[in-house]
This record gives structure tokens, C-alpha cells and sequence, in this order.
């Protein structure tokens, strides 16, 4: 029996349409079948604005998240008091925090050392006005000085630190973040204020270019990269992979420029005993107990 072509192209279509359908629902299994990425908050500390470091650090922890098993989401706090209270609860799954902080929080709730930047040691800064008249520590004496909070190490503790060594008082205030400190130094607010290196080159130019800083803090270990306990193993791993891979290329090394950072490199909890060695006393305000 002689078959229409009319008819052959037909079932040409037929076929052609059910073999479309099973592709696609074979496609729909796969993907349905495949395992989501672990999200995992990642908590920086609020040395800024939450606006401005969500934009500086969005383009960082999505390059980590880049074929991983895991996707990293931005979080941190509206100061650094909630941060710690937050970091007390284990609310984060990783955490950039300072070298105080992680000494505390490696303890309870058992934050371990992940990464931290290679060849680098973390400095505190003070300062002043661009057009004040001083050019010492020790014309700070009486002055009125904004730190951002109590724990904030390179910033508050290594500052107040030095400035009681020198046998300096001053009226403190704590405004809650790097910038909030170089904004009340900017307006007059107070005299001087503490700061990092890092935060002062990222801020704001228009501001920054009415300060100079008049002194530098000893160096010490810098911030610490930690992860909760709860992080299983097997990401924990493949974390320092992509910090080692980020380090190691020209694309990683400008977002860890754009950062401030330097590259990283595996950390070991030990690492922070020089933190330890100060022997700050009670967390909460570390300076105000230290000879108790």
C-alpha cells in the first residue's frame, strides 16, 4: 500500500513532538532531582554603613558562591553591639570579625578560624582634623574622642590602650561605626577618633579629605574569617578552596583590592594569641576592667 508523503510528514511531526516532550520532562526530573546550594549568612561587622558594605561585598561573596555548593548571603547589623549580640547567639554561619572579637567568640559560641589576610598585621588609627593644630598624642589630653563601639579592637581597644599607657584621660563616645567616627571628627563633634587603616581608604573621600591621622597603633593580628560550628566539614573545605582560588587569580585579587583586603590565606585558631596575650579583661568593656 502506497503511503501519502502528506502522511509520512505527519507522523514525522508526531514523533519529532513526543520526543521534544520526553526531553523536556526528563529535563524537569533532572533539575527537580538536583541538590539546592546550601544558603549560608555571612556576617560582616559594621564598621559601615549596611548599604555600603552590602555593595562592597556582594561582588565578593558572589564570586565564592560561583559553581559552589553553597551561596553566601550578605548580613551584618545596624552597629557593633548587635553584632556581638548576634555573634553570641551563633546567628551567623560565617563571620568576618575582629581579632577580639574572634578571641571571644571562639570560645562560645565556637566560632573557628577559616582564612585571614597574608602578610598583614592590624593597625588602629587616630584621627584629627586636617586643619587642627595637633600633631601629638599627648595634646589629646581632656579631648572628647569618638570610638565606634567598646570591643572594637584595631579601632577602640589598641587606641584607649596606648592612650592609658601615656597616662592620657579623655571623654569617650561610642557612635557605632568607623564612619560615624570620622563623620564627628569631620564636624567638630569631638576632637580625634579611632579608626583602621582600611575603613579611612574606603570612606568617602569628601570626607576623609578633611582628616589626617596622627597616629598609628603596634600591629597585631587582623580580622578573622570564621565559621560557625554547625558548618559541616565539606563546605568548610570547599570555603578555603575558593578563598585560596580568589587569592590566587587577577580577577580575585582586584575584588579583594576593591575590598582593602590582601589576599588570604588558611588560619589556625592559635593564630590570635597574640590578642590573647593583652589579657583585656571583661568583654564588654575590655579596658574598663583590665587592672580589676
Amino acid at each position: 500500500m502506497k503511503i501519502s508523503p502528506w502522511l509520512l510528514f505527519s507522523l514525522w511531526l508526531v514523533l519529532i513532538s513526543f520526543s521534544q516532550g520526553v526531553s523536556s520532562n526528563q529535563t524537569t526530573e533532572i533539575k527537580e532531582g538536583m541538590i539546592e546550594p546550601v544558603v549560608l549568612s555571612f556576617g560582616v561587622v559594621p564598621q559601615q554603613a549596611a548599604s555600603t558594605l552590602a555593595r562592597k561585598w556582594s561582588p565578593l561573596l558572589a564570586a565564592l558562591s560561583q559553581n559552589a555548593n553553597f551561596q553566601l548571603r550578605f548580613a551584618t547589623a545596624p552597629d557593633i553591639p548587635t553584632f556581638e549580640k548576634r555573634l553570641t547567639n551563633g546567628e551567623y554561619d560565617i563571620a568576618y570579625m575582629n581579632p577580639y572579637h574572634f578571641t571571644v567568640f571562639n570560645e562560645t559560641p565556637g566560632y573557628q578560624a577559616l582564612v585571614r589576610e597574608k602578610n598583614k598585621k592590624l593597625q588602629g588609627i587616630i584621627v584629627v582634623r586636617k586643619d587642627s593644630h595637633i600633631d601629638s598624642l599627648e595634646q589629646l589630653q581632656g579631648a572628647t574622642m569618638a570610638f565606634p563601639a567598646p570591643a572594637a579592637f584595631a579601632a577602640s581597644v589598641l587606641p584607649r590602650a596606648n592612650l592609658r599607657i601615656k597616662g592620657l584621660t579623655n571623654q569617650i563616645k561610642y557612635v557605632g561605626s568607623h564612619d560615624s567616627v570620622y563623620l564627628a571628627v569631620v564636624q567638630g563633634l569631638v576632637t580625634a577618633g579611632g579608626g583602621v587603616k582600611r575603613t579611612f581608604k574606603t570612606m568617602d573621600s569628601k570626607v576623609t579629605s578633611q582628616l589626617k591621622v596622627l597616629w598609628e597603633t603596634p600591629g597585631y593580628t587582623p580580622h578573622a574569617i570564621a565559621t560557625n560550628p554547625r558548618v559541616e566539614a565539606s563546605i568548610i573545605s570547599e570555603l578555603v578552596d575558593k578563598f585560596s582560588h580568589l587569592s590566587s587569580t587577577e580577577d580575585g585579587l582586584a575584588l579583594l583590592d576593591s575590598l582593602g583586603f590582601k589576599p588570604f590565606e588558611v588560619a589556625e585558631n592559635s593564630d590570635w594569641d597574640d590578642v590573647r596575650a593583652l589579657g583585656l579583661g571583661n568583654f564588654a568593656k575590655p579596658l574598663e576592667t583590665i587592672n580589676e
